[in-house]
């Protein structure tokens, strides 16, 4: 151990003991310092790259309006689209109670206009004098909706191959240079 310690003074490092329970101690040299700054920086990288899942809620009435509906519901898609789980609740009053299925009718739309990038976790329930449904991000269903909104805004061609349209645009160029 003591001639551990010198080489380790000698060296400008530290000896530092990494398992004090076996017989005899292991230690090692090395920079205690860096060695704790190292572990440092790849506790805040592990921590940068958990993802951190909230869940959001919408909340709406059964006799929403057609504009307020397609706010919401424009918001609800935000959300999921950023990642996060969305509660979606329907919030009774009075004799609003009698008639749950309107609130069913809301949520199946709700869940219909945010089926191309999600999918239902917890399918419509009451829950006193809410119903409340949960709506979680699909990462296939928004990678396939991605693709086909890129293929969209590409310009079509009419029928020719990919060579061909190139082609096509080379000529067009010079024409216009002309």
């Amino acid at each position: 151990m003591p001639e551990a310690l010198s080489r380790a003074q000698r060296a400008g490092l530290d000896l530092v003991e990494v398992a004090d329970k076996a017989n005899p101690p292991v230690c090692k040299i090395m920079d205690h310092g860096k060695a704790v700054y190292e572990a440092k920086q790849r506790d805040k990288a592990s921590r940068k790259k958990s993802t951190n899942v909230q869940v959001k809620e919408m909340k709406y009435r059964p006799k929403i309006g057609r504009g307020d509906f397609d706010t919401k519901t424009r918001k609800v898609k935000q959300f999921l689209g950023e990642g996060n789980r969305v509660k979606i609740t329907i919030m009774f009053r009075g004799r609003e109670m009698q008639h749950p299925e309107l609130g069913r009718r809301i949520l199946d739309q709700v869940a219909d206009e945010a089926d191309d990038i999600s999918k239902v976790e917890v399918y419509p329930k009451l829950d006193g004098r809410n119903m409340v449904m949960v709506l979680v991000p699909d990462k296939e269903k928004q990678a396939a909706a991605a693709k086909a909104a890129e293929e969209s805004a590409s310009p079509v061609t009419n029928g020719g191959t990919d060579a061909e349209s190139a082609a096509a645009a080379v000529v067009e160029a010079a024409a216009s240079d002309d």
